[in-house]
């Protein structure tokens, strides 16, 4: 009998150019994005940096073939989350493009379930990711489910198992190779009012940094960087395309640290706007991880989560 919901949180992506529009519009009007405080002048200046954008990111959309991976990866994590936890009613709730918090709360009471885990499939904490995905499904639940949260497990053992063999499945038998742990950039400003996300970042690679060393493997070096810089602000340091500047003619594999299920920031910002930096300052091999997905030490990992509850 199934006693309790598990509900993946995600942000969400464009499966069509209209998606696009709603997913950029969704995600500019969220006050843990854009920190205008007035509800209407949020709005108005969301809607202008679609009308700016849009174009231009679906030309990038057409390049993966006109949609996120995202879904399809989430779709197929559920499903395998459902064959391993078959006590749970797993479901998924994305912030920006539907199934939206109001679809998986409707699954949910039709399944006639009151305890609900909430699982930010974001592994480090930020409010930009975690904060905004959980307080939104919390508003549109109105109270009425006994909900639990999975804290960011970015020290989980599995789940750095599961890092670990993504990027030894790139670097293969070779100790020649330089790799980067790229994480999703985020305004310097937004650190300073106390979000910890870069924190944890770092403690994560030094995590990663230390687990690798237990296996039969080396690297040249082992660095952190940034990417997806938008707009004149101050960003987190350093940035993805200055680092790749000090690795020419050298072997650089890339792994996405910020990210759990393949997206567009993976699949063609990281794996093809990158890669032609990379190309074009003369790096020797250029390689990127996939996330972590499916995973079987992954879904080892969500169990463990689970039960901890």
């Amino acid at each position: 009998m199934v006693k309790k919901a598990l509900v993946l949180l995600n942000m969400g992506g464009a499966r069509n150019k209209d998606e696009l529009g709603t997913f950029l519009l969704n995600m500019f009007n969220d006050k843990n994005i854009l920190s205008i405080s007035n509800d209407t002048i949020r709005s108005m200046v969301a809607s202008l940096i679609v009308m700016l954008r849009h174009d231009k990111a679906w030309e990038n959309y057409e390049k993966i073939g006109g949609e996120s991976p995202l879904h399809n990866l989430t779709d197929k994590l559920v499903t395998t989350l459902q064959e391993h936890l078959p006590q749970f009613f797993v479901t998924t709730a994305m912030r920006y493009t539907s199934p939206f918090s109001q679809t998986a709360i409707a699954r949910i009471q039709k399944e006639d379930i009151q305890d609900v885990i909430l699982l930010p499939l974001y592994p480090q904490y930020s409010t930009t990711t975690t904060k905004s995905s959980i307080d939104d499904f919390i508003e549109h639940a109105k109270g009425e489910f006994n909900i639990e949260i999975i804290e960011p497990f970015y020290k989980n053992e599995l789940y750095n198992q599961a890092v670990c063999n993504e990027i030894i499945k790139q670097q293969g038998k070779y100790s020649d190779y330089h790799l980067i742990f790229s994480a999703h950039g985020l305004p310097q400003k937004i650190i300073k009012k106390g979000d910890p996300y870069q924190k944890q970042t770092e403690e994560h690679v030094e995590i990663l940094k230390e687990k690798l060393s237990h296996y039969a493997t080396t690297f040249e070096s082992i660095n952190l960087a940034y990417q997806s810089k938008v707009g004149p602000m101050k960003w987190l340091q350093p940035s993805l395309d200055k680092t790749l500047e000090y690795f020419k003619d050298k072997k650089v594999i890339i792994y996405p640290i910020s990210f759990i299920i393949d997206n567009s920031e993976t699949v063609f910002e990281l794996d093809i706007e990158y890669r032609e930096l990379a190309q074009k300052l003369g790096i020797k091999n250029y390689k990127v991880c996939s996330c972590v997905n499916s995973n079987e030490k992954f879904i080892e990992a969500v169990k463990e989560l689970v039960d901890e509850k």
